[in-house]
């Protein structure tokens, strides 16, 4: 990257994984699926693609579901099985943005870790990059097919798979902070972290096997709010949007948070 810094219009990375919560289907403070936020979303990600990456999407479910909501109190739903109905709610999401990219013109493929031939692909690696090679974005659903797995950790497994150039996460504040800063307005916002800073920290941004198969393999994290309007556009052009997170990234030790 010149000192310039990217082009502009230009993906600075071949290949990139996004991961999606549950939060980008839905409107603030509300569940389901909402129509009009899923095509904004569509529309971002299809700007996105045309600026040449090839794109992988791995979804989250936790606006329709969240298996932890039953696996407390008196439920008598077996904690595998809460696992496996979230895994359920992110095939929803998945056909939902599938539809919605279609519809902005986006070829794309749907695929599932849990067989479902009715409605989408199985999940086979060598399959899912072709569809890549090929221009597609791809959808990647039903976390990794087990429970006691979350979509986080699914998205570091599938961006390992793939050999993506870096894992982008899109959340709906501005990068990690010190706190919650929906609740704390005093939390301090990270520029740069390394993966030795989030798990010694604890910052939840990510759980903290998703951290540690990125630390493996130095996969880089870009963690950045999707809501602000061309935010994965800049994510994928390779401007610094939110927080990177990287075994080389400039440690709190040394500098302080912005």
């Amino acid at each position: 990257m010149s000192a310039e810094g990217p082009p502009q219009g230009v993906s600075v990375y071949k290949r990139v994984l996004l991961k999606i919560s549950g939060d980008g289907f839905t409107r603030p403070g509300e569940r389901g699926i909402a129509t009009d936020a899923v095509l904004h979303l569509a529309e971002q990600t299809a700007r996105a693609a045309r600026l040449g990456a090839q794109l992988a999407i791995v979804v989250g479910g936790g606006n329709l579901l969240r298996g932890a909501q039953f696996t407390s109190g008196d439920s008598r739903i077996h904690e595998a099985t809460a696992h496996y109905m979230g895994m359920l709610a992110t095939v929803m999401n998945g056909l939902a943005l599938q539809d919605a990219l279609e519809s902005v013109g986006c070829q794309t493929r749907l695929m599932t870790a849990i067989r479902m031939d009715g409605v989408a692909e199985p999940y086979i690696r060598r399959r899912a990059a072709h569809h890549l090679d090929k221009g597609r974005i791809i959808l990647l659903a039903g976390g990794t097919g087990s429970p006691f797995v979350t979509t986080d950790t699914a998205a570091a497994q599938r961006a390992l798979e793939l050999e993506v150039d870096i894992m982008i996460k899109a959340t709906r504040v501005d990068g990690v902070f010190s706190d919650d800063p929906e609740k704390n307005p005093h939390a301090e916002f990270y520029s740069e972290l390394t993966y030795d800073d989030v798990r010694r920290l604890n910052l939840r941004v990510l759980d903290q096997e998703a951290v540690a198969k990125c630390l493996g393999y130095d996969m880089p994290i870009m963690v950045f709010n999707f809501k602000k309007e061309g935010n994965i556009e800049r994510a994928i052009r390779g401007e610094r949007v939110g927080t990177l997170i990287s075994r080389t990234a400039g440690s709190l030790s040394g500098r302080s948070a912005l």
